[in-house]
C-alpha cells in the first residue's frame, strides 16, 4: 500500500477509533480484542497503531509474561480473568489464552490432557464472556514463511529490535508446519458463531493495520457521542508570584543544545 495513502487513511481511522472509545466509555461497553498470529506477523505494530491516540486510562494493552509456577497450578483461564475490561474499557490482548493452542502445544509446554481440555473449555469460556455482554473480537495475523524470515533477519540486524528475537520465536521457522497444524485445529474447535476468528493477511503491514482498524470499527456498535463545547479560560492577572531562582533547583543538562552545536560544527 503506498505510504502517503496509508498515512492519510491511518489518521482517519485513528480519529474514528478515538470517537469509538468515547462511545465505549459513555455507554459502559466492554470490549476485548485478541491479536494472535505467528511470530513477526505484525500483531504488535498493529496494536500500537490502534491504541496510539486512545486514552490509556480506558484502553489497556495486555501482554502477559510466561506463567509463574503458581500460575501453572491455577485454572488456565484464571490468570486472564483479572485483565478483562470493566464498564467503559477496551482491552487489546497481545497474545491471549490461545497461547495454549499455539506455542504451548507446539513447544511441548503443556500436556496433551491440558491441551484437549483447553480446546473444550475455550468456546465455553468465550460464550460466557459474550453472554455477559463483552464484545469479543479475535484476529489472526497471517504471514507467509518468506516474509516472516525476512522480518526475523531485519530484527537481527537492528539493535533496537533484536530483543524481539528469542529461541521460541526462531523455532517458528523450523516448526512451521507444526504451527500450521496447531492453528488449523485451533480454528476448528474455537471458531464459534458467538466469537468467530477473523484472518488478517499481514505480508503487507500497512494494509493489515488499515484492515484490522476498519474491521474493529465495523464490529463495535458505536456511534458518535456529542461533546460539550470546551472553552479555555483567560489567564487571571498576576497576584505577585515570583518563581524561585533557577539555581535553587536541579535542572537537566541541555543535551539538545550540545547536539545542535555538533550538528552546526559538522555543517
Amino acid at each position: 500500500m503506498p505510504k502517503p495513502l496509508y498515512e492519510q487513511e491511518l489518521k482517519t481511522l485513528q480519529a474514528r477509533l478515538v470517537e469509538m472509545q468515547k462511545w465505549v466509555q459513555q455507554s459502559g461497553a466492554r470490549v476485548v480484542v485478541i491479536f494472535e498470529g505467528r511470530d513477526a506477523a505484525g500483531k504488535g505494530s498493529a496494536i500500537k497503531r490502534v491504541s496510539e491516540y486512545m486514552n490509556p486510562r480506558q484502553t489497556r494493552i495486555v501482554a502477559l509474561p510466561a506463567p509463574s509456577e503458581r500460575d501453572k497450578t491455577r485454572w488456565y483461564f484464571q490468570r486472564y480473568v483479572p485483565h478483562l475490561p470493566a464498564g467503559g474499557e477496551i482491552v487489546l490482548m497481545d497474545r491471549s489464552w490461545y497461547n495454549r493452542a499455539g506455542v504451548e502445544r507446539v513447544m511441548g509446554y503443556c500436556t496433551n490432557e491440558e491441551y484437549q481440555r483447553f480446546l473444550h473449555q475455550a468456546p465455553i469460556f468465550e460464550r460466557m464472556l459474550v453472554e455477559d455482554g463483552i464484545i469479543l473480537l479475535k484476529y489472526w495475523f497471517s504471514v507467509s514463511d518468506v516474509v516472516q524470515e525476512e522480518r526475523f533477519r531485519s530484527r537481527l540486524e537492528d539493535p533496537m529490535r533484536r530483543w524481539k528475537l528469542s529461541p521460541t520465536d526462531l523455532s517458528s521457522i523450523t516448526k512451521w508446519e507444526d504451527y500450521s497444524r496447531a492453528k488449523d485445529t485451533m480454528f476448528l474447535h474455537t471458531d464459534i458463531a458467538e466469537a468467530p476468528w477473523y484472518e488478517i493477511e499481514s505480508d503487507d503491514k500497512r494494509r493489515s493495520r488499515i484492515n484490522v482498524m476498519a474491521h474493529i470499527l465495523s464490529k463495535v456498535p458505536w456511534e458518535p457521542v456529542p461533546q460539550a463545547p470546551i472553552e479555555i479560560p483567560e489567564r487571571p492577572p498576576s497576584a505577585g508570584y515570583e518563581r524561585p531562582p533557577r539555581q535553587w533547583t536541579n535542572s537537566v543538562p541541555d543535551y539538545a543544545r550540545e547536539v545542535e552545536k555538533r550538528a552546526g560544527a559538522s555543517d
